[in-house]
C-alpha cells in the first residue's frame, strides 16, 4: 500500500519558520519525484517545491523561491520542507505528493502526481 504521512504544520506568526517532514513508502518501481503543493482556502492547489529523489534537482515556484527550501533523506523516502519568513499568504493546507516524473514533466504541475498525503494545515495570522 502506498502512503504519503504528513507532519509538522501548525500556526506561526508572520516571520516565522515551520518545517514540515513526508514519509513515503509502499512504493514500487517508476517513483522518482515528491512534491510539496498547497491550497489557500478558495484557490486551486498550487504546486511550491519539488525533487528528484535520485539527483536531488530541485524546484521552486517564484512564490517561495529563497524562503522556502526542499530536501530528502535518503534512504528513508522522506521529504522536508524548510518554511522560512512565512507570511499570511502563505495560509493553507500542504499537500505532499509523489508519482514519476519525466525529463519534460513540469514537477509544479500537479498533472503528474499519483500520490498524495492527507494534508497539513499552515497557518500564518494576518
Amino acid at each position: 500500500e502506498v502512503r504519503l504521512v504528513e507532519s509538522g504544520g501548525g500556526s506561526v506568526e508572520a516571520g516565522g519558520s515551520l518545517t514540515l517532514s513526508c514519509v513515503a513508502s509502499g512504493f514500487t518501481l517508476g517513483f522518482n519525484a515528491m512534491a510539496w503543493f498547497r491550497q489557500a482556502p478558495g484557490a486551486e492547489r498550487e504546486g511550491l517545491a519539488a525533487i528528484y529523489m535520485g539527483g536531488g534537482t530541485t524546484f521552486y515556484a517564484d512564490s517561495v523561491k529563497g524562503r522556502f527550501t526542499i530536501s530528502q533523506e535518503k534512504p528513508k523516502n522522506i521529504v522536508i520542507l524548510q518554511m522560512n519568513d512565512l507570511q499570511p499568504e502563505d495560509t493553507g493546507i500542504y499537500y505532499c505528493a509523489a508519482g514519476a516524473g519525466r525529463p519534460w514533466t513540469d514537477l509544479l504541475d500537479r498533472q503528474w502526481v499519483e500520490y498524495w498525503g492527507q494534508g497539513t494545515q499552515v497557518t500564518v495570522p494576518s
